[in-house]
């Protein structure tokens, strides 16, 4: 089966700041992938090249067949788009809303009034058609950009960063709507997130930096990609132990993550690192709670790449 998104070589300039360079990809139906990165990467700027509300500097996108910049209307008639910032009506309510992006998508009374109350079922909004939409909670807010950015039945579905700043329950909540859709209506989702444990749920991920395209490929293969392994380190003080861990023969790297260190040693040398870990901590005045080998995660991977690009 042809992919449905296909984007070649794109390039986008912004000045003289190349904000996405040389951006090649295709994504399959019924595929969710993930766009991850620091902050300026270039993953905004790349959905937007290939939702065709920017004209790229080089480079050919295609959605569902359709060419986004020749034909951009018959391509924007298969994408859904929900930015970082969706904005709604907030004097209007929820099914006003919703009946408003749905006939600037060209629906008729006869196709968007089922549809809408559908759509409203699907995200849990069904028993909120009338609440004014400026009265919504920020979690609700995205569930109805997701409602208006499905209502027209796109096949691709273009989300920027969608759960941004919402509470872990309705990230939670999201992501089971994305599976659904994935799996009811064989929608090809391709989003960008700063959460890791969301990337590890896609088909496939794409690591960025600078605009480039570092990385890919489906979570569990890019996990493998370390040759190392990771010794998960919780205890205080935690900047002590980051700083002795980074001495001991065979740690590669030292990392903090939140409340924890992650330690990526070399093959084989788990028992022996641990041990010497065991023996040089206590000793400068360290309190070891919690020290195990773990598999590496998708954070690993990232900031292994990042160091790489960057040495």
């Amino acid at each position: 089966m042809d992919p449905i998104i296909i984007a070649s070589g794109l390039t986008k300039y912004f000045g003289e700041t190349r904000a996405v360079n040389d951006l090649t990809l295709q994504v399959g139906a019924g595929e969710i992938y993930g766009l991850v990165g620091p902050d300026g990467a270039g993953k905004t700027t790349s959905i937007r090249l290939l939702c065709g509300a920017l004209q790229p500097s080089a480079g050919s996108v295609s959605i569902a067949g359709f060419d986004v910049l020749r034909q951009t209307e018959q391509a924007r008639a298969h994408i859904g788009y929900l930015p970082q910032r969706f904005s709604l009506y907030e004097e209007m309510t929820v099914l006003e809303n919703l009946r408003f992006f749905a006939e600037v998508r060209g629906l008729k009374p006869s196709d968007w009034q089922p549809r809408c109350m559908e759509i409203l079922e699907f995200v849990g909004l069904a028993e909120f058609s009338n609440r004014i939409a400026g009265h919504l909670s920020g979690g609700m807010r995205q569930k109805l950009g997701l409602a208006a950015a499905l209502a027209h039945r796109p096949r691709v579905l273009l989300l920027d960063e969608p759960t941004t700043g919402v509470d872990p329950v309705t990230r939670q909540d999201f992501w089971q709507l994305i599976i659904r859709l994935v799996a009811e209506e064989s929608v090809s989702v391709l989003l960008s997130t700063p959460y890791m444990d969301e990337a590890s749920r896609c088909s496939r991920v794409g690591f960025m930096q600078r605009g480039a395209l570092l990385l890919e490929g489906p979570p569990a293969e890019l996990t493998t990609r370390l040759g190392g392994e990771i010794i998960e380190l919780v205890g205080s003080p935690l900047s002590q132990i980051h700083k002795i861990s980074r001495s001991i023969q065979g740690v590669e790297d030292a990392r903090m993550f939140g409340d924890r260190l992650h330690l990526r040693i070399q093959p084989g040398s788990a028992e022996l690192v641990m041990a010497e870990l065991r023996k040089s901590l206590p000793s400068q005045g360290c309190h070891i709670q919690r020290m195990r080998p773990i598999p590496p995660q998708l954070e690993d991977v990232f900031i292994a790449l990042l160091e790489e690009h960057e040495s």
